[in-house]
């Protein structure tokens, strides 16, 4: 206390006295929570000493301790028999504790200061000097646990009292610095205070009716200080200190996820972050809050008004973030869940409109309005339509639900967009499954061609190596059209005609498994001369195979554009494609009777009549399979497509 505090107290002016107090206090908070920080990195550093801790000496340093020895309470901790934890000044970090409490306390009036004495009484004697510093589980806990509901704690107490000091912050302000509770702040502080509100106005209308966002700003130890409460949540509260150019950011959260999300916010904003509780502790439990700072400097006071602007502006997007993440989480993986709130961010449009609307329920709604019968609540949204057009649409919907309800619009008018938006983006995903479709026609017809060119090659001198070249790359030709039906099997669960679209796609990959086996056995040739009839009936087969595959293509292709009112001549060319396929078929059928006939006649043992005979039986079996999906491709077109 200096001279003057004691001549206004002598003079029984104890209001003079509440805003250096106040100040006092609100620094004591940063350093009881600092504490805390520590004595919880240190019983981690005790439980597994191999994983490497912070010593939190920056985090020391930015609250104004000078006792260095407290950067060494962290690497000298030892686990001293179950539950014991030896912590090196644990005795001085309890009573800095206690000690900060009392700073926080003075300032406070009334019934309800009172009654947080009587608390602070209470923790005293679990609170004592620990002996030779050693510290039970259960000490710990007293001191640091966050859980309300259980046993009282000097946590939870840190908290009440923080609380109870932003409302006296509140009430004693003499200024308001555009809707900033404001006292004992500078001239040169208003400018700074006014841009931080400017960004904090710009964006809060996203958070609608939710309470929160209330700032209060001061200045102390040389120091503008900054603090926003931004929800409801009592460890939830960011503190900014301004310091000429210098700019240091103080945040606290009970969500690591959130923190993270936080400092992802400023990424491309040259904010250098000490972030030890959220990135380097991963053995605390959900009810102790996470704590980070980051360090900002601006090249001029323009730079500092622009970055507290910026600050001030990303703040709404904090509240209720979880709930918004887990809304997320329904309908695509976590990891895209968090880049969806990155960009609702970074786009100024949040999460809150998209939560008021109804959040994920929203979109189950549309689902079962635009799908019409299968889409399951709690199935994720990429499951039905892949995972890119979920993302897109999600972005849309984000941006959709914002812009709607600042506009005053009624939740109809954001159903209603919200479904029509959806089918477009089914109609995207049909396109993809064409797109897909198409991709795997190509694959047959180049086995096809493969095999037909190998064929006519096949009593050439390199032609054993020709063989086996053409097998390896229909092999490979083979398992990129079954990855290809697996992708179809993913996005055709859902929609008018997507079952019958994905056997039609099975069925054309049987003709791929028929050809790529058909490869296979030619290279089982010891030596592929010899007479050539057989070999020229092959090659008929594998001629019509080709034209087969490439008709199956052409299919997939015009029913892309297909539907009721299409041009008379594109339902023509499709059939006629349908009817060339159901034509190649039946030639097969003599083509490879006529090639058996061959075979057993040229063929000089029974490997050979093995081989080749095998070789036709695949070419046949794989016409058979293009034309059942030949046959499949206009039941669907006829019997779905032309009928809606």
């Amino acid at each position: 206390m200096t001279e003057k505090q004691r001549i206004v107290e002598s003079l029984g002016e104890q209001a003079l006295l509440v805003p250096a107090q106040l100040n006092a206090a609100l620094a004591a908070n940063d350093c009881v929570k600092y504490r805390f920080t520590l004595l919880q990195t240190a019983r981690a550093r005790a439980e597994r000493p191999a994983l490497p801790q912070p010593d939190l000496r920056r985090e020391r340093i930015a609250c104004g301790i000078d006792d260095e020895t407290l950067d060494r309470a962290v690497s000298g901790s030892l686990l001293r028999g179950a539950g014991r934890y030896y912590v090196p000044g644990a005795a001085g970090i309890v009573a800095g504790m206690l000690g900060d409490l009392d700073a926080m306390l003075r300032p406070l009036q009334g019934a309800d200061a009172q009654r947080l004495r009587e608390r602070l009484d209470a923790l005293r004697p679990a609170a004592a000097a620990p002996a030779e510093d050693t510290l039970s589980a259960a000490a710990i806990d007293t001191l640091t646990a966050g859980t309300r509901g259980a046993s009282d704690s000097l946590h939870l107490l840190v908290m009440d009292t923080h609380k109870a000091l932003n409302a006296l912050q509140a009430s004693i302000a003499n200024e308001d610095i555009d809707g900033a509770d404001a006292y004992a702040v500078s001239p040169e502080d208003r400018g700074l205070v006014a841009a931080f509100m400017r960004g904090l106005h710009r964006t809060a209308p996203l958070k609608f009716d939710h309470p929160g966002l209330g700032t209060t700003a001061t200045r102390y130890g040389g120091k503008l200080v900054l603090q926003n409460d931004i929800g409801t949540t009592d460890a939830h509260v960011i503190v900014i200190h301004v310091e000429e150019r210098s700019v240091a950011i103080t945040y606290t959260d009970v969500h690591l996820q959130r923190a993270m999300f936080f400092q992802g916010l400023f990424a491309r904003r040259g904010v250098s972050w000490e972030d030890t509780r959220s990135h380097r502790d991963e053995t605390l439990e959900s009810e102790v809050f996470h704590l980070c700072t980051g360090r900002f400097a601006a090249a001029d006071r323009a730079g500092v008004e622009e970055f507290l602007d910026f600050v001030g502006s990303r703040l709404v997007f904090l509240i209720d973030w979880n709930r918004a993440r887990k809304r997320l989480r329904r309908l695509v993986p976590k990891d895209d869940t968090l880049r969806l709130l990155k960009w609702a961010a970074d786009n100024d449009c949040g999460h809150m409109a998209f939560l008021r609307a109804g959040g994920e329920q929203l979109v189950y709604d549309a689902l079962d309005y635009v799908v019409k019968g299968p889409a399951r609540f709690g199935e994720e949204l990429h499951q039905i339509i892949g995972l890119p057009a979920a993302c897109e649409y999600l972005k849309w919907v984000l941006r959709a639900c914002s812009e709607a309800m600042l506009r005053g619009e009624p939740s109809a008018f954001v159903q209603d967009s919200v479904r029509a938006e959806l089918f477009r983006h089914f109609r995207s995903g049909q396109e993809r499954l064409y797109d897909l479709a198409g991709e795997h026609a190509a694959y047959i017809v180049e086995i096809a061609a493969g095999v037909r060119d190998t064929v006519f090659q096949a009593r050439a001198g390199d032609a054993l190596e020709r063989l086996r070249a053409n097998a390896a790359r229909a092999r490979e030709w083979e398992h990129r059209a079954d990855e290809l039906v697996n992708q179809i099997r993913a996005a055709a669960r859902h929609g008018e005609g997507a079952e019958a679209f994905q056997a039609i796609v099975e069925s054309a990959d049987d003709a791929a498994d028929e050809l790529e086996d058909a490869a296979f056995h030619l290279t089982l040739l010891a030596e592929p001369g010899g007479r050539s009839e057989p070999f020229d009936r092959l090659r008929e087969l594998a001629d019509l195979l080709v034209e087969g595959a490439q008709e199956y293509m052409k299919t997939v292709e015009i029913a892309r554009d297909l539907r009721r009112g299409s041009a008379r001549e594109d339902m023509t060319d499709f059939l006629g494609a349908v009817h060339r396929i159901s034509q190649m078929e039946h030639r097969t059928d003599d083509v490879n009777r006529a090639a058996k006939a061959a075979i057993i006649a040229a063929a000089e043992d029974f490997r050979v009549l093995h081989v080749l005979t095998e070789t036709a039986r695949h070419l046949e079996q794989a016409a058979d399979a293009l034309m059942h999906c030949g046959m499949q491709a206009r039941d669907h077109v006829l019997g779905k497509v032309m009928s809606t």
